[in-house]
């Protein structure tokens, strides 16, 4: 967990993350998102439209791992969905976390 919060840590403060719905699902329509990042304790609903927007345009969608209230005591903003801007930052985040597919299963 600390080192993915890290990597997002540095991320951030190189503005190379989108941070909440609204944010990520411009990302993915632009193309800019490499991938996204769930919270373990995102509604069903929420998950179900980011799944949707990510599907549309082949973007990776991985568990975070951490909850809404973990998320937000390291990059200080309690987010459930992050996109990950940068090619460099989402190679090392996908060694790190766990894909979930289409159907919603976690790998």
């Amino acid at each position: 967990m600390t080192e993915i919060m890290g990597l997002l840590t540095i991320a951030r403060k190189a503005s190379k993350l989108a941070l909440g719905m609204d944010m990520t699902k411009d990302a993915c329509k632009s193309g800019a998102a490499k991938c996204v990042l769930v919270a373990t304790d995102l509604s069903k609903k929420s998950l179900k439209e980011i799944r949707f927007f990510c599907s549309l345009d082949s973007v990776p969608l991985y568990s975070l791992g951490m909850t809404i209230e973990q998320t937000g005591e390291q990059l200080g903003k309690k987010v459930g969905i992050i996109a990950v801007l940068d090619s460099g930052f989402y190679k090392k985040a996908r060694t790190l976390l766990n894909e979930i597919s289409a159907d919603g299963i976690t790998y």
